[in-house]
């Protein structure tokens, strides 16, 4: 293994990508401290000293910014309005016949859908810095009742408030050009690796708050039950179903093509993390509205608002953690079904002259495919549900912040970025030397 580090660090290319991959990240780091125009600096690390866990309802958006976005800085958006659009325009494929078509030009359409992408992020951008600013001129951001939480902005005049939306939407812009030069001149998987190391960069203060809480032994039980479950998230990660798939031999001209055997690799998690966002995002829009319906000084709150307080507002609550579950089992089928078309896959085999074994072309292996892809869903989506609420369990029981590492869709994410940047570093290394780093 250490050998074959050193052989990155040998092949002159390698080396340079990973500094330049390296460079990036450091800058991306920094601009994550860096406060935007108008913003106390002094107060908000004061309410961040303050507040023992971030409130539930921005949890997910500063883990994805790794805590920029509580410290108001200039990358407090982060990835995220990025990895919104990506979702939208990927869910506007299915909607949008000019979409799927755009798709299926190839490079150039799917250009096109990249051009669109980026246009969504620099909107939702300027949205998402626009409620930003507004809710810490609200004093909603840190809800701790201390007065210096609600003066977070030196300046209310509009030109000011203009300033800090167009510098918090440059920010996010820059992030996207930065993880489209990781892509381009580093080892690859630009944007990935930025939210990688936006979650990464969340647990050392993670883990030392449930030190401190808890002390030693509950800290070490806690990183103890953390490597098994990244062994657990690696396995299944790594599962398949694999259908094995012959094609037939034919003639072009006087070159004969096909008759090999293949297989369609349908994986357990197909769907990735994008379900553990989705149930995140709806299950804040009651918490959102209720907080935005909160009644004025000495008056009663509505029954309606307290309900939502009282059991839709803190995950260790029983009804909260079972209504994510099954919105995140409900959110995997319905990805999983956009993303996967057995139609489309069958249509595709019987044009190349592709069938599975025992199964007739067309229709009744679109049929096969689909028996297979509904039964494989079921465990992914019991797996991603159970990884989804190990924060909460966690939140309930050692103590821990809202952004616990070991679980959800941090744990998520950092194994699924480590294990493509693993193999993209390994087949790189493979093309210049006979051993790659795996073995």
């Amino acid at each position: 293994m250490f050998n074959a580090i050193g052989r990155i660090f040998r092949t002159p290319d390698l080396r340079r990508k990973l500094g330049f991959t390296l460079g990036i990240v450091a800058l991306f780091r920094l601009g994550s401290f860096i406060p935007a125009p108008f913003v106390d600096f002094g107060n908000v690390q004061a309410c961040l000293a303050a507040s023992q866990s971030t409130t539930g309802l921005y949890e997910l958006v500063n883990l994805f910014s790794g805590g920029a976005l509580l410290q108001l800085s200039i990358f407090a958006l982060g990835i995220m309005p990025y990895i919104t659009a990506s979702i939208i325009v990927q869910l506007l494929r299915v909607v949008i016949p000019h979409f799927e078509t755009l798709y299926k030009e190839g490079q150039s359409g799917q250009g096109k859908l990249t051009q669109y992408t980026r246009y969504l992020t620099i909107a939702l951008g300027v949205l998402q810095s626009t409620t930003l600013i507004t809710v810490a001129r609200s004093g909603a951001l840190f809800p701790s009742g201390d007065p210096s939480c609600s003066q977070l902005i030196t300046n209310d005049a509009w030109y000011a408030i203009l300033l800090m939306v167009i510098t918090m939407t440059a920010g996010t812009g820059l992030i996207m050009w930065m993880g489209e030069l990781i892509t381009e001149r580093g080892i690859g998987n630009g944007m990935s690796l930025l939210i990688f190391t936006s979650i990464a960069s969340t647990f050392p203060g993670s883990l030392w708050s449930i030190a401190q809480a808890r002390g030693l032994d509950t800290f070490f039980v806690v990183l103890a039950v953390g490597l098994l479950v990244v062994v657990a998230v690696v396995f299944v990660e790594q599962s398949q179903r694999r259908v094995p798939v012959q094609y037939a031999k034919r003639m072009v001209g006087r070159r004969t093509y096909g008759g090999n055997n293949t297989y369609i690799p349908i994986k357990v998690n197909m769907a990735g993390v994008v379900p553990v966002i989705f149930a995140s995002s709806l299950l804040y829009l009651p918490a959102l509205i209720a907080q935005f319906n909160q009644p004025a000084a000495g008056d009663e709150p509505q029954a309606w608002v307290v309900w939502i307080t009282n059991y839709l507002t803190k995950g260790d609550h029983p009804l909260y953690m079972l209504l994510y579950f099954l919105l995140i089992v409900g959110f995997t089928y319905f990805y999983v079904a956009i993303t996967f078309n057995p139609d489309e896959v069958a249509e595709n085999m019987k044009k190349y002259g592709g069938f599975i074994p025992g199964i007739r072309a067309g229709r009744p292996t679109a049929e096969y495919l689909d028996y297979v892809l509904t039964r494989i869903t079921l465990p992914g989506s019991l797996y991603l549900g159970l990884i989804a609420l190990i924060p909460l369990i966690a939140l309930s029981l050692v103590g821990a912040n809202a952004n616990f590492p070991f679980g959800g869709a941090s744990i998520l994410i950092i194994v699924g970025v480590g294990l493509e940047t693993v193999k993209q570093i390994d087949a790189q290394l493979q093309q210049r030397h006979y051993e790659g780093l795996l073995r």
